[in-house]
This record gives C-alpha cells, sequence and structure tokens, in this order.
C-alpha cells in the first residue's frame, strides 16, 4: 500500500467511524459480549470504551499499522487486555472455537472476501457463539441505492476498497449465520453512506 492508504485514510476513517452521533449504535451491538471476543476490524479502538464489564479479553484483527498505534491511549484506558492476532480476517491466526463471540463494526465493506472472513469467525468462535455486527451497506431505498452504485467505483478507490453496495443481512444469510436481533436504518450522516444494518447473529456450528 501507498503514503495515502497507510499515513492518510486511517485517519480519516479513525474520523468518520468514531463520531459521537454513532455511539448509540456501537452501545447497543456490543451489548451482552462476554468471555473472550474476537474483534474482526479492531480500528483505533472506537468500541473498547463500551464493551460490557463481561468482557475478559479481546482478540484484535487490524491490517492498519496506523490505526494500531492510534488505538494505544484507549488500550492504556481500558482494563480489558488486547491481543492483536492478525492482520487479516480472512485468515486468523487462532485455534478453533478458542473465542467466546465476535464482533464486526465497519468491516465487512472493505474485507475482500466477507464470506471468507464470516467463515473464519464461525471458526474460530465456540459452537453456539454470536456475531455482534453493526455495517453500512445497499439502502432498501432504490434511490439511494442508485446513488450507491454510482459512487461505488470511487468510493472502492478513494476508501481503501470500501464498498456501498454490499448487503450484510444477505452476506450473513448465505455464510449460515441466524439473526437474534436485526435493526437497519440510516445513520448520521450522507444516505449513500449512512444505511446501518446492526444486529446479533448466531454463527453456524
Amino acid at each position: 500500500m501507498g503514503w495515502y492508504e497507510n499515513r492518510v485514510l486511517p485517519r480519516l476513517v479513525d474520523c468518520a467511524c468514531g463520531t459521537a452521533r454513532l455511539r448509540r449504535w456501537r452501545e447497543r451491538v456490543v451489548d451482552g459480549l462476554s468471555g473472550r471476543v474476537l474483534e474482526i476490524g479492531f480500528g483505533s479502538g472506537h468500541n473498547l470504551a463500551l464493551l460490557p464489564p463481561e468482557v475478559t479479553s479481546l482478540a484484535a484483527v487490524e491490517p492498519s499499522g496506523l490505526a494500531w498505534e492510534r488505538s494505544t491511549q484507549r488500550q492504556d484506558a481500558s482494563a480489558i487486555h488486547v491481543e492483536l492476532v492478525g492482520l487479516d480476517g480472512q485468515q486468523i491466526a487462532l485455534a478453533d472455537a478458542s473465542c467466546d463471540a465476535a464482533l464486526c463494526t465497519f468491516t465487512l465493506c472493505t474485507v475482500p472476501d466477507p464470506l471468507a472472513a464470516l467463515a473464519e469467525i464461525a471458526r474460530v468462535v465456540r459452537p453456539g457463539g454470536h456475531l455482534h455486527l453493526l455495517e453500512h451497506g445497499l439502502a432498501t431505498d432504490e434511490n439511494v441505492a442508485r446513488w450507491q452504485r454510482l459512487l461505488n467505483p470511487i468510493e472502492r478507490r478513494l476508501a481503501g476498497g470500501c464498498h456501498l453496495t454490499r448487503d450484510p443481512l444477505a452476506l450473513t444469510t448465505e455464510a449460515g449465520c441466524a439473526p437474534v436481533w436485526t435493526e437497519q436504518a440510516y445513520g448520521p450522516g450522507p444516505a449513500p453512506w449512512m444505511w446501518l444494518t446492526s444486529g446479533v447473529f448466531q454463527l453456524p456450528q
């Protein structure tokens, strides 16, 4: 990756995904997590201060070195031990069934193969475990979806491969995940980027 992807883009993502107005979405999606949690797309640690006290440790997957550096203060302020376990959510260097649950926020939009990442999550999380998910994606409003399709090539070039047109519910269904609860609504910001899907899913056993 070049200078923009390494040094500029992580700062832009940190600002865009770390707004106070997104906090309530994050707070709801982390509710119920406990034990050892696998987080795909740890970023700069925006979820860390919101995790329930029942979470004992966090196994983090994060490809950006700068994002990991920017998480240092949040890690220092947290009582939860965070371990960087890999750079690629499609290939996680953890044993089968070694985590109790998984957390994924604003990550499936960028992972090259989201189904491979979901399969790895299912492998690493114990049988019967849950995936807590918050993603942006393809809107159900066709007028917005049309803009998303038009903007998608530009988004992918400028935002590190981020897709506006992926459907998180369709992806989790295809991966065999069973919804416990889901919510879809527009979040704060421009509609093509802010059709949000949140929920908890039981992973395939």
